[in-house]
Formats: structure tokens, sequence, C-alpha cells
């Protein structure tokens, strides 16, 4: 069973968010180590996840509902990278105690911000074209601007009271976050999946 044929131009969409995103993964990632930021971190192996997810579907468009539909379910597994990563650096920030550098905490933030807010804005009129696969780029971009304005809210407070706790708490909240959406994607994926079948 073949699905309707998507926009023409959701291909470009996703491609050029694809590209955004793996511009800014470089900067952040970066970053993230050098201040030894566990928000910064997990959002950056994020904006990796979210170059994956356009690549995939930018590759997948023209296939059946069935197979669209296990790339979807593949792509909720993706999702939940960024929650691993996270909880890796957790365990070492607990461990040495050390708040980021709050200036740059923020600043990265704030771009990160900039890129997601572009991606979400280019990826809403196509969130419901193409199922599970249009949702998981839209619920990214979304998401991920929501934890960029709180990556820049960890680094305010930072600078106010230095402590390892609100970079902490918000790069468990981007993996919860993460976590939810691989959720919603698989469970969108599974239904496009049962309604395929013969």
């Amino acid at each position: 069973m073949n699905a309707p044929e998507p926009d023409p131009s959701f291909r470009r969409v996703v491609l050029l968010v694809a590209i955004l995103n793996l511009s800014y993964f470089g900067i952040e990632f970066g970053v993230a180590f050098a201040i030894g930021s566990v928000s910064l971190l997990a959002d950056s192996i994020d904006f990796l996840e979210d170059t994956a997810v356009n690549l995939l579907i930018a590759m997948s468009l023209g296939w059946s509902l069935a197979r669209r539909a296990r790339v979807g379910m593949a792509l909720s597994v993706i999702l939940l990278v960024p929650a691993m990563s996270a909880l890796w650096m957790g365990w070492d920030k607990l461990m040495t105690a050390v708040p980021p550098a709050p200036v740059p905490l923020s600043t990265t933030g704030l771009g990160a911000l900039v890129v997601n807010l572009s991606c979400a804005i280019l990826l809403v009129r196509h969130r419901h074209r193409a199922g599970s696969l249009s949702r998981a780029a839209w619920l990214s971009a979304r998401n991920d601007a929501f934890a960029n304005l709180a990556i820049i809210g960890a680094g305010l407070v930072t600078a106010w009271s230095p402590s390892i706790w609100p970079d902490l708490l918000i790069g468990l909240a981007i993996a919860a976050i993460n976590a939810d959406a691989a959720r919603a994607v698989w469970r969108a994926a599974r239904d496009e999946y049962t309604s395929a079948k013969p």
C-alpha cells in the first residue's frame, strides 16, 4: 500500500534542516566538552540525531506506508540517543562537581535556539504530511527550542550562583523530553504500520 506523495518541497525542507543541524552540532559539541556542560552535550548530540532523522526522512519519502512506518519506529529509537548521552555525562558531572562556565553556556544555548526555531518554522506546515516521519522532524525541532530556553536559563542561574545543578537538571530534562518524543513517534509509526497491513 502506497501513501500519498508528500509536498515536493518537503524533501528540500528536511535536507535544509539536516544541514542546519549538522552545522550547529560541531559548535555545540565543542563548547560542551570545553566547559563540561551536561545540557549542551545532550543538546549537541540531539543536533546530530536531528541530522540523521531528517536525512532518513528525505531518503524514505517515496517509500510505501509500511516501509515509512518502519523507518518511523527506527527513528523513535534514535531519539533515545541524547538521553543516554546526558545520563553518562550527568554521572561524570556528579563525580567532578565543577559547574560549567555560564557565559558560553547561555551564548551557545542562544545560538541553538535560533537554529531550532528556524528549523521548527521550516517544518511546521509539513508536520502532518508524511505521518510519523514528518512528526519526528517537527517534534525534534519544537522540543529542542524549549530545551534551548532552559539552557539559557541554566547559564543565567549559574552566573548568579555557581553550581552544577542547573546544568545537570536541564541536561536530564532534555533526556526526558527526547524519551517522550520517542514514545510519541513510536506510537504514530506503529499505528501507521497497522493501517498499512492488508
